[in-house]
């Protein structure tokens, strides 16, 4: 179904409202992207990623652009219904992702999946349809999961460290080539200067995040966030002294990882191993 169209000519669905206004506001104004950045005190990156619907950025964003521009509340109202727009990502992580578009550093530990950032289109379509989703729903969160690969793009990309269980890599897809291809996206990913992938070999035991996805933010004003995750529920921990027992946790599993090159050694064996596999 093409987007709704009202009488102005401009889209009536939320998130590509937003989209339209925030590029519509820009050229009035004959801001370029950088100095938006540099009178409002943000990235003008994030700039670039919301007008390219790749990120709503946060209410406080909405809220400087609004002033910037004159406009009241209208950007602000428009970000609240885009977040609101059950076509995009549940409730609970609608929020992380706000601090996830602002965040200038990021740390994951996987416990049994890789994370969302370093998935190829086929491992997040498998993965999301064992969780339990099929037919539209599925197909846009796919689109959207891959959408937020982009966050890791471009020369602002934050810097972003993937501490992974060695069950992760021991835990294919079902294609055998859609396997391989995965693995090769992991090796090319941590060929990137802002990407670090490190392997927990099982020989090292029990540890402290055994069973507990994590993701940490380290955001603008200097405050470290965690997203938690097990494979039913998740949480947004943002109380300091919660927060750093999970930074202890994870620096302790991070003193048992595979330097990044072991890593990536680690992972070129499980290609060839699969590879082998595949031929025989």
């Amino acid at each position: 179904m093409p987007p709704r169209r009202a009488v102005t000519g401009r889209s009536q669905e939320p998130r590509q409202r937003f989209v339209e206004e925030l590029r519509l506001l820009r050229a009035q104004k004959g801001d370029s992207l950088r100095q938006l950045g540099e009178v409002l005190g943000w990235d003008w990156s994030l700039f670039g990623k919301m007008e390219a619907g790749q990120t709503l950025g946060g209410p406080e964003v909405a809220q400087a652009l609004d002033q910037h521009y004159g406009t009241k509340d209208l950007l602000l109202t428009l970000w609240e219904l885009a977040v609101a727009d059950p076509t995009q990502f549940r409730e609970r992580y609608r929020r992380y992702m706000t601090l996830e578009a602002e965040a200038v550093s990021m740390w994951h530990y996987a416990v049994s999946a890789l994370p969302d950032l370093l998935q190829t289109e086929v491992y997040a379509h498998d993965l999301l349809t064992v969780g339990g989703l099929s037919g539209e729903e599925l197909t846009r969160q796919v689109e959207a999961r891959m959408g937020r690969r982009q966050l890791l793009d471009g020369g602002n990309a934050p810097r972003f460290r993937s501490v992974l269980s060695e069950a992760v890599l021991r835990t294919p897809l079902a294609d055998a080539q859609e396997w391989r291809e995965q693995l090769e996206h992991l090796l090319d990913m941590g060929e990137r200067r802002n990407i670090s992938i490190q392997v927990v070999r099982q020989e090292s035991g029990l540890h402290a995040l055994t069973n507990t996805h994590t993701m940490f933010l380290r955001l603008p004003d200097g405050r470290t966030v965690a997203w938690v995750e097990t494979g039913y529920s998740g949480e947004l921990v943002q109380e300091a002294a919660a927060v750093e027992r999970l930074q202890l946790s994870y620096d302790l599993v991070r003193d048992l990882a595979l330097s990044p090159v072991a890593s990536r050694k680690f992972i070129r064996q499980m290609l060839e191993e699969a590879s082998c596999e595949s031929s025989t």
